[in-house]
This record gives C-alpha cells, sequence and structure tokens, in this order.
C-alpha cells in the first residue's frame, strides 16, 4: 500500500510556508526535511514514502520557493531557518517535541542552522551536499546571484532559464527514469524565475565556521557528486560526526530507487535511537 503524502500550510513571517507530510508520530523520533535551492519538498517525495514507513516525516518549502510564500528581499541561510521554524508548531512540530533533521545541497546548511537555531529540539543533524568553497570562488559565485537577472518583457531571461534548467534536470537526468516525474521536477525548480538565486546569496555568503557550534552529533550521508570532496572537508568542522559515503552514487540519488535506500537506510542507522516522551 502506497504511504500517502499530505500538504497543508503553516503561518509564518513572510506569509505562508507550505509543508509535505506524511506518516504518524511513534516511537522513532520525527524527521524534518529541508530541500535544496531552487528547488521544494516535492523532490522528497520519494524519500518521504520510504522514511514514513516507520516515523512520521515533515518537508518544508523555503520561502520563496515551491509554494511558500516569499521574503522582501534574499535572506541569510540563519534568517531562511528562523524563517522556517515559523512553520514547525503547525507542521506538527511543537516546541519541547525533539526531532531529526536532513539537508540536501542548500537544505544542508538550513539543516546545519536549525541545529543551531533550536539545540534543545533538534536530536541529531544528517546531510548530504555541503557547499564549502574557496574564498575566492564564492565571491565569484555570490556577485553572479546578487546580480541575476530580472524578468524582461521579451521574455528571454526566462526561456534562457528555463532552456538551461531543462538542458541539466531532464536531458541529463539517468537513464530510466521518469520524462514525466522530471518534467514535473523542472517545473517545480522554474517556478522561483528570477526569484531562484536568492538562496544562492545565502548560500555563497555562509561562514562555515559556523558548523563549528553544532552541538548534535552529525552525519554526512555523501554520494560521489562534484561536491564529495568538500563535503567531507566541511563535516570535520563538526565535532561529533561520522561520514557515510555512497561511492557508487552520484546525481539524481533522491529519485533512483537504489538512492532512496541507501539513503534512508543511512538515516535509520544514524538517527537510531528511539524516540523518548519525555523529550515532548
Amino acid at each position: 500500500m502506497s504511504i500517502a503524502i499530505k500538504r497543508a500550510y503553516a503561518e509564518g513571517r513572510y506569509g505562508q510556508i507550505h509543508y509535505r507530510h506524511a506518516g504518524e508520530p511513534g516511537d522513532n523520533a520525527p524527521v524534518l526535511l529541508l530541500h535544496q535551492n531552487p528547488s521544494s519538498s516535492f523532490e522528497y517525495e520519494p524519500l518521504m514514502r520510504e522514511l514514513a514507513k516507520d516515523r512520521q516525516v515533515i518537508a518544508l518549502d523555503t520561502p520563496g520557493y515551491g509554494m511558500s510564500d516569499a521574503p522582501p528581499e534574499p535572506l541569510s541561510m540563519a534568517d531562511y531557518t528562523a524563517a522556517l521554524a515559523d512553520a514547525l508548531p503547525e507542521a506538527g512540530l511543537p516546541e519541547g517535541r525533539a526531532f531529526d533533521v536532513y539537508g540536501f545541497h542548500t537544505g544542508a546548511l538550513l539543516a546545519i542552522e536549525m541545529a543551531l537555531l533550536l539545540p534543545g529540539q533538534v536530536r541529531q543533524v544528517a546531510v548530504t551536499g555541503l557547499p564549502m568553497r574557496t574564498d575566492e570562488e564564492r565571491a565569484e559565485l555570490l556577485a553572479k546571484a546578487k546580480n541575476a537577472p530580472a524578468l524582461d518583457e521579451s521574455g528571454d531571461v526566462a526561456l534562457t532559464m528555463g532552456r538551461g534548467l531543462w538542458d541539466y534536470v531532464v536531458g541529463a537526468r539517468k537513464p530510466g527514469l521518469s520524462l514525466d516525474r522530471y518534467g514535473a521536477l523542472w517545473m517545480d525548480k522554474f517556478r522561483a524565475l528570477d526569484r531562484s538565486s536568492w538562496a544562492y546569496v545565502g548560500v555563497w555568503s555562509y561562514d562555515f565556521e559556523r558548523l563549528r557550534g553544532v552541538t548534535q552529533p552529525a552525519m554526512l550521508i555523501q554520494p560521489a557528486e562534484s561536491l564529495r570532496d568538500v563535503s567531507i572537508e566541511a563535516i570535520r568542522l563538526v565535532p561529533n560526526h561520522v561520514i557515510a559515503e555512497l561511492p557508487d552514487l552520484d546525481r539524481d540519488v533522491l529519485d533512483l530507487p537504489e538512492g532512496v535506500t541507501a539513503i534512508a537506510s543511512a538515516m535509520r542507522d544514524f538517527f537510531g535511537q528511539p524516540f523518548l516522551e519525555e523529550q515532548n
């Protein structure tokens, strides 16, 4: 029997925050999923169905992405995270309700920030793909994000963006993955239009020294993608960390059945400890 994924909205400081949820509260701690940029919680549906077999799963849309209302301007990773935290009580994670958190790429930084923001509520944090760059690379990427072109009347900016996204998301997908699914993923990413660069302002201005302040156990679940080496270097800044490499996987891991299984298995092994009632 397929596990149902439901959708809802919570109130936030910039309007409504959209989220997906599945599974039921039980012995295992709930898990919060935070997505990459410029995607939404839609990318997590296969992973949600797997994780929700034995726990409550909640996936939020970052403000300005998916179906969440946008802030008035680009935010820092800490400010995006604080805005996401507004939604937690309505989404099923009220103050005092302990939970685990997982983030992918941009979502990895949001997961780190959630651990820093709510040290008494976040039990453990797992991440995939920490986008740490050199100072020179960050400066170049930050300038590009800040100067991304706005929409124009001709439609050239949107059409160029859409073509590039199509080639990357759909055209370069792994053989055998559904065209319909990847067309929907393309549309999900394209939805943000010229706002798609906003979260990158926060990513490329991020101070990775903040990882040293994470007090919870952290796991890097790392495929053999381009971010592999920098991700391993970054997670070593977290005092209490472990690394689970997935050397046979690279891209599209959130849709490949073997990728979903591997990530979910690593998360279950790491998050492992039953949820204790006294943590409520």
